[in-house]
Formats: C-alpha cells, sequence, structure tokens
C-alpha cells in the first residue's frame, strides 16, 4: 500500500467531519476539490517522469524538472 499524501488525508478528515457535523456542504465540496487535485498530481508526475526518461534518451539537461519533482515528493 502507498503512502497517503496530505491532501488526501486532508480530504479523509473533511469527510468525516462533514458526516458528523451535517449541514457543511462546503467541506463536502473541499474534499473532493482535493481528491480532484491529488489525480491531476498524480498525472503531471506521470508527464514529468515521461518527458526526464524522453530528455535523458536525447542528451538534454533535465536538472528543473527533476527538482521539481523531488520537490512534489517531499512534500507528499
Amino acid at each position: 500500500m502507498s503512502k497517503q499524501t496530505m491532501a488526501l488525508r486532508w480530504a479523509d478528515v473533511l469527510e468525516h467531519e462533514a458526516n458528523s457535523h451535517g449541514k457543511t456542504d462546503y467541506k463536502h465540496k473541499a474534499a473532493a476539490e482535493l481528491r480532484r487535485l491529488h489525480e491531476v498530481n498524480a498525472e503531471l508526475v506521470e508527464a514529468l517522469n515521461e518527458i526526464i526518461w524522453g530528455a535523458d534518451a536525447m542528451g538534454w539537461s533535465t536538472l528543473k524538472v527533476k527538482a521539481a519533482l523531488a520537490k512534489i515528493k517531499e512534500e507528499g
């Protein structure tokens, strides 16, 4: 099982709070948005990894892309 990201942990907290206290539709919406952004982030990470693979094969510098990926992993 993979490590759950902070975004998904907060989404779970918001869902729990919304389900426990009622009339907190904004919490459901916020949780849904965090989950959506988590999915977008995963797609971007996959694309960046493909860019690195292609650029490395061509001998191009990928330092900025690798730095961005490292930052994403740190914040996970």
